[in-house]
């Protein structure tokens, strides 16, 4: 009985795990290779954005959005920012991994079902550093990593699976759709103020009845519980309903993608 593809591209990712991470390493070098401080800007950007919004809110407009609770706005901020950078950078890639690498999928003998994973796990080496940054950042404001911390690598493996599987369907129809990766980018412009990053959703002034819709994106379920996990200090368990959404959800988002790019890949070395 012929496999289906959602059971093919986990075999073929576990067989070529070595190969994904020497090409992400690699992938993320790349980008900056040339410039005079390489890497370095990788870290930077993030930083310089966390600073930007922070004086914005703070300084250049006299008054802080409502977070609700006694929470800082910069740790605020700086916990919902974290996902979202990792979340916009792994999309925007491995939406664009088989254009990036052309010469590899015209290979007969390399699997290109390993490319979404590359650019996901290429954009893993900024997030970890940020995240050694938000979590130094929590610490000099006086709070001490504890258990609850320890679900930052829950929500971080939930996230790298939701893009993966997202990926893996965006990356196969921009090769015949090109317009898939602008389009995706509108959308990130615009869903980092539909998820509740600068603001919170018992604050917002909206009726009753869309709260739940909201909640439907499912970056709500990561970066709340980012906040959850170094703030609020809540189990993720303590919300069952959006913990089975979110997975269900990634669930099928696998299925549909793998089976898509499964079908469509034998057409990619001619489109390309």
């Amino acid at each position: 009985m012929k496999e289906k593809a959602w059971m093919v591209i986990p075999k073929e990712l576990w067989e070529s795990r070595k190969l994904a991470f020497s090409l992400a390493r690699n992938d993320f070098k790349k980008k900056y290779a040339g410039s005079y401080l390489g890497t370095i800007w990788a870290f930077i950007q993030p930083v310089v954005t966390v600073f930007v919004y922070w004086f914005v809110f703070e300084k250049g407009l006299g008054k802080l959005p409502k977070t609700g609770g006694q929470e800082s706005f910069v740790l605020y901020l700086v916990s919902g920012l974290v996902p979202w950078f990792f979340f916009s950078d792994a999309l925007n890639g491995v939406t664009n991994a088989l254009l990036d690498y052309i010469y590899l999928v015209k290979k007969v003998v390399f699997q290109i079902s390993v490319l979404p994973l590359v650019k996901v796990l290429s954009a893993v080496f900024v997030h970890l550093f940020f995240l050694a940054f938000c979590l130094l950042l929590f610490f000099l404001y006086g709070y001490r990593p504890d258990l609850y911390t320890l679900q930052v690598l829950y929500y971080s493996a939930a996230m790298f699976l939701f893009v993966l599987a997202l990926g893996y369907l965006t990356s196969a129809v921009d090769v015949f759709f090109r317009d898939l990766a602008q389009i995706i980018g509108i959308v990130l412009q615009v869903g980092i103020w539909f998820t509740p990053i600068m603001w919170r959703m018992e604050t917002l002034d909206i009726p009753e009845f869309l709260v739940p819709i909201f909640k439907l994106n499912p970056m709500y379920y990561i970066v709340n519980g980012y906040r959850e996990a170094l703030l609020r200090k809540v189990w993720f368990f303590e919300h069952p309903g959006l913990t089975l959404y979110f997975w269900g959800l990634t669930v099928v988002l696998f299925v549909l993608g793998t089976t898509v790019f499964q079908k469509l890949k034998v057409h990619f070395a001619d489109v390309l």
